[in-house]
């Protein structure tokens, strides 16, 4: 995700005008959990404290948990142990995305006597992932990426452990990467023979990791919205699908074909917005056509022929003297400014 995420967390892009770890927050919420630790390396801490807050928003009481130097995911874990105790807990990455959510996965593991449990999803090609291969209804391998597959179960982002997790993650070695795997220790569990059991997710799951998938969860949030105009929409604008148009933003002259969000304050005229595009709060576009984007707050686009499949970040300026139609593709940082001659 850089360049962007040198000016931020990647887990608080906007996807659907919402930062990427507001769905993981939701999500358990729904499942019922109340106290939620979220685990950031000190230099990103105030960043989350400012957009997350404690938690009440949700429901919920968030603490932070430091983690100082990046040496794996299963590190992670362990800097969770004080603030876990001896209860049973939810791992979610923050980055992922499951369609519908993991209130299900939380419940089947209460209802059982697992030790731990992942949530899979078949995918054509699993040598990218994580892979689990299971025996009546038991996991009894997982490997990461490997060349021969023993099965098309990706493991996904989001886990349920005891706290005999600690115990493998203590008896683990650091992986080729220097860090604690959280795959080595799920195999140490099985090996020293607790149960871990599959679930097998239902519906879409999006790992966020790069800008092509950034854009794709983008396209799958905005295909569940209905349409809500709140903002100011004149008579020579047209809209077509399901648009959401926050309050104070204005419309004239344009085109709206959704599915597609715009944010508050934002100002779009004399142009085209097609589907898939999630317009980001006080976003200014002129003399312009943009789909299948993100554009972030504060950014200004001003006579470009045609934007297609971008991340544009926060405060970007893109401008351009002649109007001559032209697509144009950018994974834009914060703060940057484009002049096209």
């Amino acid at each position: 995700m850089r360049p962007l995420t040198y000016t931020g967390a990647k887990h608080l892009i906007p996807v659907a005008n919402k930062p990427v770890i507001f769905y993981s927050i939701e999500a358990v919420a729904q499942a019922g959990i109340r106290e939620l630790g979220i685990v950031v390396s000190p230099h990103r801490e105030e960043e989350f404290k400012l957009a997350l807050g404690d938690g009440s928003r949700w429901g919920l009481k968030i603490s932070y948990i430091l983690q100082h130097q990046p040496k794996g995911l299963a590190h992670a874990v362990s800097c969770a142990r004080e603030f876990v105790g001896r209860e049973p807990f939810l791992v979610y990455l923050g980055d992922n995305l499951l369609e519908n959510g993991v209130a299900d996965f939380v419940r089947e593991f209460e209802r059982g006597n697992a030790n731990a449990s992942i949530v899979l999803v078949e995918v054509e090609d699993p040598r990218s992932f994580g892979v689990a291969q299971l025996k009546d209804g038991q996991i009894i391998k997982v490997i990461e990426k490997p060349k021969d597959p023993p099965s098309n179960l990706a493991i996904v982002g989001v886990y349920l452990f005891d706290e005999k997790i600690f115990e493998a993650i203590r008896e683990i070695k650091p992986s080729w990467r220097d860090e604690l795997e959280i795959t080595d220790a799920i195999q140490r569990l099985i090996d020293k023979g607790y149960r871990v059991t599959p679930h097998l997710a239902r519906g879409w799951w999006k790992d966020v990791g790069k800008p092509d998938d950034m854009l794709h969860a983008n396209r799958l949030l905005l295909e569940r919205i209905t349409t809500q105009i709140e903002g100011e929409l004149d008579n020579h604008s047209q809209i077509t699908g399901r648009v959401q148009i926050a309050p104070r933003a204005k419309i004239k002259n344009s085109e709206l074909r959704g599915p597609l969000v715009i944010g508050e304050g934002a100002v779009i005229e004399d142009s085209f917005i097609g589907p898939f595009t999630a317009i980001g709060p006080r976003v200014t576009i002129r003399h312009s056509e943009i789909e299948y984007s993100i554009v972030m707050e504060g950014s200004h686009i001003d006579g470009i022929g045609r934007i297609d499949h971008s991340l544009i970040g926060r405060n970007v300026a893109i401008s351009k003297k002649d109007r001559r139609p032209e697509a144009l593709s950018f994974v834009l940082a914060d703060n940057s400014q484009i002049k096209l001659i």
